[in-house]
């Protein structure tokens, strides 16, 4: 069964501080694959918590570029990819990747069966690939080498 679109008008973009760059839902329901199945109000809630959080990592690096002078991510000197600014295209994906995991692990259905039960394994993997996913791209912002480390 095929699940119907948002409607544009239920979905506007999620505007930000000055710095950064407004959320496209749109966009982010596109790709991220994310369907129709969640209501807006949730993905909004989650474009929200995952802008603070991402906002929140970088604050001290926002701080220094506009301490040089660049009052928005997209002045700051970077390379440019299809027109746009390499840091605002990581920006989205360390937001996009933050909401999808977050929407992942609160409303993914829980079943019983064993299949359910591996099917949620495979879903811990794929939250875990997205944080990793938003770390780098954050990482990447600031120009920090990437890293994984795993306490055994």
């Amino acid at each position: 069964m095929a699940i119907a679109p948002v409607n544009k008008a239920q979905e506007p973009p999620v505007a930000n501080t000055a710095f950064w760059p407004t959320i496209d839902l749109e966009q982010y329901r596109a790709s991220m694959r994310q369907d129709g199945t969640l209501t807006p109000a949730r993905v909004r809630e989650a474009a929200l918590n995952a802008m603070h959080e991402v906002n929140a990592r970088l604050a001290v690096w926002r701080q220094a570029q506009e301490s040089a002078g660049y009052l928005a991510l997209d002045a700051v000197p970077a390379d440019l990819l299809d027109g746009e600014s390499i840091h605002v295209q990581r920006y989205r994906r360390a937001v996009f990747c933050l909401m999808r995991a977050s929407l992942t692990e609160r409303f993914r259905s829980i079943e019983a069966t064993g299949t359910g039960q591996r099917r949620a394994e495979t879903l811990d993997s794929t939250v875990d690939d997205l944080r990793r996913d938003a770390s780098w791209a954050i990482n990447d912002i600031q120009g920090r080498p990437r890293m994984t480390i795993a306490l055994i």
